[in-house]
This record gives structure tokens, sequence and C-alpha cells, in this order.
């Protein structure tokens, strides 16, 4: 315990943050909270953002001075109020983690090789997360103009000096061990998946992973955890209505809040992104409440058909000198762990972007483009009430 809390101290000192005038001045300039500031009701950042680009550096180059379980193992361990959770953690393993500016990351360690695929007999939802799949869904994010995940870079963590040494928590102290390679090593301390065999392992120390941005808390922005209509069936036998019922759609345009505004419009374009990263687990989209019915959905792991502005982009990726995995390839160039995908994972989007476009090509020869595709208008400016915290 001596030698964490001498830790803790030597950060303190190293940065000068005794000194309340540091403290303030520290947190003015500190990337998250510009990041924090300039999310508003049209997405988390604007097209043009310093702040995101200085934020994801942070990330990347950081000194960490503490270490935790996220809420979600917090919940499953009888730590922490559970009404705070938006979902249940299942077979992921994933730990906060503050760095010396305060800002906060959410790390997801690697548990599988770029190159592995998940078999075709697999269920649905017991393959392990992956820590590139959370890059690579930020830069996908990012290339389509939804804006919806959070900022998310890959970096090699020291899981002794960065994890084990900084953490205050009892618990996740007591899953760290040595492996007979001598590699240190922990595990998930919850319900699920919970032994050795499941443990995540440096070598001996460094351990590559996702680093994904915190939003702002709760108590300063609130948001809703909304389920979603088009949910998966999590049982081998049963089904949801949608796959059993050809009149489901039409019984939700009629109900609230899908029966107005930008909400089904908005669930569209997430469902054509869970469609091209391979997510088949959207079981809540999140709001923030403060924007009311007309916010943008959380892409955190519609009353016609499809916005205009979605199906342009999408339909310019699918153009040779802009092909979709050329455009992914390169953004991913920016990252660390680069390269983050493997070419049958970028080659796979082009052919997912193609059935897309194919199937709304479908729709339009059945229906008509203008009750297919809703043109949609995006302001320029963006007033200060429209922003999900106030600047001053």
């Amino acid at each position: 315990m001596v030698r964490w809390n001498r830790r803790h101290k030597l950060y303190r000192e190293e940065l000068n943050l005794t000194s309340p005038d540091s403290l303030l001045q520290l947190g003015r300039e500190a990337s998250w909270l510009q990041f924090h500031l300039g999310i508003t009701r049209y997405g988390l950042y604007p097209r043009s953002s310093p702040a995101t680009n200085k934020l994801l550096h942070d990330m990347q180059d950081f000194n960490t001075v503490s270490a935790d379980y996220s809420q979600d193992e917090k919940a499953l361990l009888g730590a922490c109020d559970c009404t705070q959770i938006v979902k249940p953690s299942g077979v992921h393993l994933k730990l906060v983690l503050r760095f010396q500016d305060f800002g906060k990351a959410m790390f997801k360690p690697m548990r599988q090789e770029r190159e592995e695929e998940t078999p075709e007999d697999c269920f649905y939802f017991t393959d392990f997360q992956r820590h590139n799949a959370e890059i690579a869904a930020f830069h996908l994010d990012r290339i389509l103009d939804f804006r919806r995940v959070p900022p998310t870079i890959g970096r090699l963590i020291n899981v002794t000096k960065d994890i084990l040494e900084v953490t205050k928590n009892e618990i996740l102290r007591s899953v760290f061990f040595v492996s007979p390679a001598s590699n240190v090593c922990f595990f998930a301390k919850c319900p699920y998946m919970c032994k050795t065999e499941y443990a995540v392992c440096g070598n001996p120390h460094l351990l590559e992973g996702s680093l994904s941005a915190f939003l702002p808390s709760l108590n300063l922005a609130p948001r809703l955890s909304i389920p979603n209509p088009w949910i998966r069936s999590y049982s081998f036998a049963e089904k949801e209505e949608w796959e059993v019922n050809p009149l489901y759609c039409n019984t939700v345009r009629e109900i609230y809040p899908y029966n107005s505004g930008n909400r089904l419009l908005n669930i569209i374009d997430m469902a054509i992104f869970d469609f091209l990263i391979g997510n088949m687990d959207r079981h809540h989209y999140e709001m923030f409440t403060k924007f009311g019915d007309e916010g943008f959905l959380i892409h955190l792991d519609n009353a016609r058909g499809i916005k205009r502005t979605t199906l342009l982009h999408l339909q310019l990726l699918a153009l040779p000198e802009y092909r979709l995995s050329d455009v992914m390839r390169e953004s991913l160039l920016l990252d660390h762990l680069a390269p983050v995908l493997t070419e049958p994972h970028l080659l796979a989007l082009d052919r997912r972007l193609w059935l897309i476009l194919k199937t709304v090509g479908k729709c339009i020869d059945v229906h008509g483009e203008d009750k297919v595709v809703a043109n949609d208008t995006k302001q320029l400016e963006v007033p200060l009430f429209d922003r999900v915290m106030p600047t001053s």
C-alpha cells in the first residue's frame, strides 16, 4: 500500500497539482473538457475539431494516475448504484483509466489477434469484443460523418506501471498474477468469465488495447438509455416480434417517438453503421436528454427509410476512387497500433456496403425514391443552447 501511495504523491508533486490555481489552469486547457464543451445536438464533435485530435494525442501519451473497474463491473460486484448503469457487463473486460490531466478513458485490452475471424457456426455473442473493432468503429463513424462514436485510439499499456501500481481497488489488484511465461496478467472479477484462462497478459508488461474517451458525467449531461425497437433475440428458440410480424415496422412508425421527427431515421443510420461493423448486440441506444427527441443517437460497444445525406455518403464510398476499404485503410494509418484491421476485414466493409446499397435500391424500385429517401438538412452553425454543456 505504501508503494502505491508514494506513487500518487510523486505524480502530484511532479505535475504541481497541489495548488488550486494549477488545477484550474489545467482544467481549462484539458482536451477532454474541450471535447465535452464541443458536443452539440448534431454530433459529439464538429467536422473540423482540433480538440478531438488533441484528445486522441493526449490519450496516447499521458501518464495514468489511477485505474479502476468500470461502473458495469462494479454493479455486478454490488459496489455501486446500479440505477446509473446503462447496460450490464457481459464477457468483456474493461477498465477505467484516469490521466494526469484528470481525463478518463475506457480501456479494452486485446483479447483476440487481428487475423482471427468469428466462426460461422458461432452463436451471436459468445466471442470476445475486439479492441481493434473499437478503434475502427471510431474511424468509420467519422468517415460516414455521423460523429456519434467517442474518440478512440489504440495504445500499448504497461499493465504493471499503468494499472497495477496506480489502482487503489483491492479487488483489481488481487486478480493480477505472473504467468508461467513470466508475463504479467489479470482477469475479470465478476460473475462471468472470471477464470485465469480468460486472463489478458502483457508481453511481459506491455499490452495493446483501445482507449475511448469518456462522455460528460450523467450529473452534468444526463442521458437516456432507450430499448432498440429492433433488438436481437437472446434465445435459441424465441424470436422478437420484428422477426415474425411483417407489419411491425408500420406499427413502430405510428407510436411515439418514431411517428415524427428524425428518431427513426437516426435508427436507420445506426442500423447501417452496425451492419458495416458487424455489431449484432445493439439492444439499447443512448441520447442526451438536453436535446430532447431531435438529438442524435450515441453509438456506444427515420421517418421514411434513409437520410439523403447518408445515402450520398454511402454511394460516394462505393466509387472506385473513394472506396470505403481504401479510405478506412488510410484513416487507420493514423493510429499508433496500425495496421488496425487486416485486409479481409477491410474488404468485408466493401461487400457490406454493396449489400446496403443493393437493398436500398430495391426499396426505391418498389416504393419510389420519395417514399424511401428523406431529405435532411444540416445546420452550419450551432447556437450555444444547442450544446450539451455551457461554455462558461
